[in-house]
């Protein structure tokens, strides 16, 4: 990420009122670009573009909760790009994105995506490549963009700086959430860093040193 002409460049702009982390990324080979869970707050992200100069050319989902993909399909639609991700065992949670909406007094639709991600797919934006990596407990579809020569993890609302995600929603899974951290993230090496869905980036050996929830000192008790 710190290479002088690296291939990957991202932008982090939080969005809706639960200050989400979208991701504006973009190969700087090619200046083709992805939103990585556009929540929201349209208007800033377009700014965002605008402020970039970059050409979006899709839209990747983690997952389908409403502060993470609740006006994805309306971006998609008004910059007439696909959608890809997340694992389609989320459809349930895009499928009520509407009422969860109302709920919290936010605009949610819900939508088709053009492309359901499986473990071990990759996805590109540009000339970039990135791994898929599916990590369920926090919602069951969850899953992870990883791009290896950058050592960068976009992990949406599996792991936080000093944190983990909530598995209290339904089909949360809090052994399977663990699980999903140290089998599936922890290997990608301690130098990677991640760009979670709230909050600041950290990187997996520092969480692993620290992490009250999940560092290797709060699983070996």
């Amino acid at each position: 990420m710190n290479a002088p002409n690296p291939p990957l460049r991202a932008a982090v702009v939080p969005v809706t009122a639960f200050q989400q982390n979208c991701t504006l990324l973009w190969c700087t080979e090619t200046n083709k670009a992805a939103f990585v869970d556009p929540g929201g707050d349209l208007d800033k992200l377009k700014d965002a573009v605008k402020q970039t100069g970059v050409a979006v050319e899709k839209i990747l989902v983690t997952h389908g909760h409403m502060d993470h993909c609740g006006q994805a399909g309306v971006l998609a639609k008004e910059l007439g790009v696909p959608i890809e991700g997340p694992h389609e065992d989320d459809r349930f949670w895009i499928e009520r994105l509407g009422e969860d909406g109302a709920r919290f007094g936010m605009s949610g639709e819900p939508f088709e995506p053009d492309r359901w991600l499986n473990d071990g797919d990759t996805v590109t934006v540009g000339h970039l490549t990135l791994d898929v990596i599916h990590c369920p407990g926090h919602t069951p579809g969850h899953v992870v963009f990883h791009h290896p020569p950058s050592k960068l993890a976009i992990v949406g609302d599996v792991l936080f700086q000093g944190s983990i995600g909530r598995t209290d929603f339904p089909r949360g899974d809090h052994r399977q959430l663990l699980d999903s951290i140290t089998r599936k993230l922890w290997p990608l090496g301690g130098d990677t860093v991640f760009l979670p869905g709230h909050g600041p980036h950290s990187n997996f050996a520092h969480e692993r040193r620290t992490n009250p929830f999940v560092g290797d000192a709060a699983l070996a008790d």
